[in-house]
């Protein structure tokens, strides 16, 4: 007895240009928000002190940090994308490297244990986003 297997190939599906930006940001919000309450309830404070002067980064900072970088960057390669199609995939990788990269602001910051993996968290959470959200307009792109 012989049996047949089917196999799937799951693929990213194809995003119009607005819903990719837009729905990126608002995943990376909801996300990050997520992983600030968790840091929160594992005692992280959020505060800095720079220059003798206390800072608090969240929820505030946590809401802008996680929307404006990545709708300025998203918005700029999509608009690209309309006359050159690879500027997506390079956006992918320049965004995720500095997404990483940016990581280091935070260690060197000075927050406690919880806030500075929280923080560090946020970054890396990003680069799935931009890289779904990027291929999605691709597919949008290549399949026109």
């Amino acid at each position: 007895m012989t049996t047949a297997t089917a196999t799937t190939t799951r693929t990213l599906p194809a995003l119009n240009r607005p819903v990719a930006v837009l729905g990126a940001v608002a995943t990376a919000l909801v996300a990050n928000l997520i992983v600030w309450a968790i840091g929160a309830a594992a005692g992280g404070t959020f505060t800095m002190v720079a220059d003798g002067k206390v800072s608090d980064v969240a929820p505030g900072g946590v809401i802008l940090m996680s929307t404006v970088p990545l709708l300025i960057g998203l918005t700029a390669a999509v608009l690209v994308s309309y006359k050159w199609t690879g500027v997506l995939r390079v956006a992918a990788v320049v965004g995720s490297v500095l997404s990483i990269a940016t990581i280091g602001m935070t260690l060197t910051a000075g927050f406690d244990t919880a806030s500075t993996i929280a923080l560090s968290l946020m970054h890396v959470v990003l680069v799935p986003v931009m890289v779904i959200a990027l291929e999605g307009v691709r597919r949008t792109i290549t399949e026109q």
